[in-house]
C-alpha cells in the first residue's frame, strides 16, 4: 500500500493501530467484531459485493440507511470488489498481501470455490491472521446450514430458559449471540496477532455462533456425575432479586448477599425480614418467595422506580426500567465517553456508541461513520502499491 489510510484518521494511536483488517463479514458478528478492532486503532476496510452487505436492506426508521449497519459497520473504509470476476480478485489478493488479518463469514466451501480460503491465502501472505465466522464450525453435519442469532438461540436452550412458568420459549432480543460472537471475534484475532509477534505466523481463527451461544451458558453446562436430566441449571437465584413493579415504572433488584439483603429491608422499611432466620440466605429466600414478594412489591408501590433507585444508592444494586434513548444522556455514560458525534454522507450528524474498552495510555482514534457503498472504493485502490501481480 503506498498510502496509509489510518493517517487520514485524527486522534491518539491506539493498541493496534498499524494492523491492517480486510473485512469481508455481513451482518453482525463479523462485522462488529472488525469495528472492536477499529475502536483500538486498526485499519479496517469493508470489502462489500456489488449489492452490498445484506444489513443494509434490513428495516429502519431512517430513510436514507439500515440504523443496523450504521451501527455495526462505525471507523470503516468502504469498498465494493465483486470477488466472481478475475480482475476484482486480483485486486484482493493484493490487499490481502499488505493486510494483517482477513475476517469472513462464508459458509464452509465458499471461500475454496472463491479461491480466497485460508490455505490459499496463507501463500500469499503467510503471517495473515485468517478469522472465519460461521454458524456451526468447520466440521460436523451441520457445517453448511446458515446460522442466525436467534436460530441459534432456539437451538442452544436460551428461549427455551426465558419461557415463563413453563410457557412457549422466548427470543432474546437484541442479537444477543451475534454481539457475543463479534467479542469472540476480537479477542480472537488480537490473541492471534499477540502470538504472531512469537511465531512470525498468521493462523486460522474460527468462530462460530454455536460457540458463542454455548460459551454464553458455561455455567448451565455443567453436568456432574450421576445428575439426572431434568434439574435446574439456571444461575437465577429467585425470590427476591428480579423485577419488581412500583408506583411507576419498575425497578429491577439485586439483594443476594447477606449485605444488600439487609440494607433492602431497612430501607423499604421491613426490618424485621432481615432479622428473620428463615430467610437467611439466598436459598431460603427462594424457598420463601410467594410470601415475600407480595410483602416487598406492597412496601415498593410507596414511591416510583426512580424515587427507589435514588433512595437505594450505592446501598442495594438495582435500576429503574429505562428505554434505550434514555442512555444517549445518561449522566454515567457520558462521564466514561460511550457517546459521541459523528458525522455521516447522508444522515449529516449523529450521535452513536464508540470505544467498548478503555485504554488509558493508547485510547485509539477518533471515530467516524460507517461508510456507503463502495464510498472508499476509488481511494483504497489508489494506495495499492505498484501493479497487479500473478
Amino acid at each position: 500500500m503506498q498510502q496509509d489510510l489510518s493517517e487520514q484518521r485524527p486522534g491518539p494511536r491506539g493498541p493496534l493501530s498499524g494492523i491492517r483488517v480486510l473485512d469481508l463479514s455481513a451482518y453482525i458478528a463479523g462485522p462488529y467484531g472488525c469495528s472492536l478492532l477499529a475502536d483500538q486503532g486498526a485499519e479496517v476496510i469493508k470489502i462489500e459485493p456489488p449489492a452490498g452487505d445484506n444489513l443494509r436492506k434490513y428495516p429502519s426508521t431512517l430513510e436514507a440507511e439500515s440504523r443496523a449497519f450504521v451501527g455495526v459497520n462505525r471507523s470503516k473504509w468502504g469498498m465494493v470488489l465483486d470477488l466472481k470476476q478475475p480482475d476484482e480478485l486480483a485486486t484482493l489478493m493484493r490487499l490481502v498481501r499488505d493486510a494483517d488479518v482477513l475476517v469472513h463469514n462464508f459458509r464452509p466451501g465458499v471461500p475454496e470455490r472463491l479461491g480466497i480460503a485460508f490455505e490459499q491465502l496463507a501463500h500469499i501472505n503467510p503471517r495473515l491472521v485468517y478469522c472465519s465466522v460461521t454458524g456451526y464450525g468447520a466440521t460436523g453435519p451441520l457445517r453448511s446450514k446458515a446460522g442466525y442469532d436467534q436460530v441459534l438461540q432456539t437451538m442452544t436452550g436460551m428461549c427455551a430458559m426465558q419461557a415463563k412458568d413453563n410457557g412457549a420459549p422466548e427470543i432474546l432480543y437484541g442479537s444477543v449471540v451475534d454481539y457475543y460472537a463479534s467479542a469472540l471475534v476480537a479477542a480472537g484475532v488480537s490473541s492471534a496477532l499477540y502470538e504472531r509477534t512469537q511465531s512470525g505466523l498468521g493462523q486460522h481463527v474460527g468462530v462460530s455462533l454455536l460457540r458463542a451461544a454455548l460459551t454464553m451458558q458455561s455455567a448451565r453446562l455443567v453436568w456432574a456425575e450421576g445428575e439426572p436430566r431434568d434439574i435446574g441449571r439456571d444461575m437465577r437465584s429467585g425470590g427476591i432479586t428480579g423485577i419488581h413493579p412500583t408506583r411507576e415504572g419498575h425497578l429491577y433488584i439485586s439483594a443476594n448477599t447477606s449485605h444488600f439483603w439487609q440494607a433492602l429491608c431497612e430501607k423499604i422499611g421491613l426490618p424485621e425480614l432481615a432479622a428473620d432466620p428463615r430467610y437467611a440466605s439466598v436459598r431460603l429466600r427462594a424457598q420463601h418467595h410467594d410470601e415475600l414478594v407480595p410483602r416487598l412489591r406492597q412496601a415498593l408501590a410507596a414511591r416510583s422506580a426512580l424515587e427507589w433507585e435514588a433512595l437505594f444508592g450505592e446501598a442495594v444494586p438495582c435500576a429503574a426500567a429505562r428505554a434505550v434513548e434514555d442512555m444517549f444522556d445518561h449522566p454515567q455514560v457520558a462521564a466514561e465517553g460511550m457517546i459521541t458525534d459523528i458525522a455521516h454522507p447522508t444522515l449529516g450528524s449523529y450521535r452513536g456508541f464508540t470505544r467498548a474498552i478503555a485504554f488509558d495510555r493508547t485510547p485509539g482514534p477518533e471515530p467516524f461513520a460507517a461508510p456507503t457503498l463502495g464510498q472508499h472504493t476509488q481511494l483504497v485502490r489508489g494506495a495499492l502499491d505498484g501493479p497487479p501481480q500473478d
